[in-house]
């Protein structure tokens, strides 16, 4: 099917009357964002880990990961998490999962913390084919063991490269992309499922660094160890406005050698961390890699030559994507 064809019959399968879509209306009651739970620029990034997510082979429990992931949106604003999800989304929004996928079934998002987040969605009201998981490409996917599935009734799953991306160059800073039709054209809301891992180029990949996979050029941008480029791809629109959580799977993270999976700097770390301010929730992972190499005899990120300083820019006054100071995040361990 060609590229023009599948989005519109995406948008008319997916029982959303969309053409360039504007942004659904969240739920009837609006949650307090957890950036300004503790007063002006204040941001609150928690994990959530819980020792009984493996069996004994080692298998993630999707039952345990479900209450991580209750209890890591519960600690983030505070309420139940039924009333998180309502006031999230609406039954009207086309909800995209941006996972990452890039380094196999090993180092990928887990299946299990995407079927919690549908099931979520699923209780808020959004309908099952409104439901999209996505990344760059379909082979990546498979890879990483998800089924490629693009109409019908159910939850869909597919690449950019079954979707392509805009005819037009967006721009911001030094950014200049088509961005995935996906995050443009078929979704209202994302949902944003990074990876907490060492990335070998840019130093740190989490939440702002899955959006390589929102854009059609993400090789030109790692340059001066991904400095302004990962905050200027963040700046695009879509992939600036759409964002309403992040939800890092940390069950297994990985402190060096990434993004591909190497297993000799991996660990299981058992957790998700969740935020709405992915430049707090990046601060956040940038420490806890720095921890983990330290723990490890592992010189830190700055003296191996690629100190994430994307993320400060992602906080400058050009930006003002969230927050880097640790004075100003609130880290809750739950």
């Amino acid at each position: 099917m060609k590229r023009r064809q599948f989005i519109k019959t995406s948008i008319v399968g997916g029982g959303a009357a969309l053409t360039f879509v504007q942004p659904a209306c969240r739920g009837q009651k609006k949650l307090q964002e957890p950036s300004l739970l503790a007063g002006g620029d204040n941001s609150r990034v928690v994990q959530a880990h819980r020792s009984d997510v493996r069996d004994r082979r080692g298998a993630v429990s999707g039952d345990s990961v479900l209450k991580m992931l209750d209890a890591a949106l519960e600690n983030l604003y505070g309420t139940r998490h039924d009333a998180i999800w309502r006031s999230l989304f609406s039954p009207a929004d086309v909800v995209g999962l941006k996972v990452n996928s890039l380094a196999g079934k090993n180092l990928s998002t887990h299946h299990e913390l995407v079927d919690a987040v549908v099931e979520r969605l699923l209780q808020a009201g959004v309908k099952k084919n409104n439901i999209i998981i996505w990344d760059r490409r379909d082979r990546d996917l498979i890879r990483a063991g998800y089924k490629i599935y693009r109409g019908g009734k159910n939850v869909r799953c597919f690449g950019n490269d079954s979707a392509g991306f805009t005819s037009r160059v967006y721009e911001f800073g030094m950014a200049g992309s088509q961005i995935s039709n996906t995050i443009h054209s078929l979704c209202t809301a994302v949902v944003n499922l990074p990876v907490l891992k060492d990335h070998g180029i840019v130093g740190v990949s989490g939440a702002m660094k899955n959006f390589f996979g929102a854009i059609n050029n993400p090789n030109k941008y790692h340059t001066n160890i991904g400095d302004p480029y990962v905050a200027d791809v963040n700046m695009l629109p879509g992939i600036h406005e759409k964002h309403r959580l992040t939800v890092c799977d940390a069950l297994t993270a990985q402190y060096e050698g990434g993004p591909p999976w190497m297993p000799d700097w991996a660990w299981n770390m058992d957790s998700l961390l969740a935020a709405t301010d992915r430049v707090a929730i990046d601060q956040i992972i940038w420490d806890l890699i720095e921890e983990k190499r330290a723990e490890n005899g592992l010189d830190s990120l700055e003296k191996a030559g690629r100190k994430p300083t994307y993320i400060a820019t992602a906080a400058d006054a050009k930006h003002r994507l969230g927050t880097n100071d640790r004075s100003k995040i609130e880290f809750i361990k739950a």
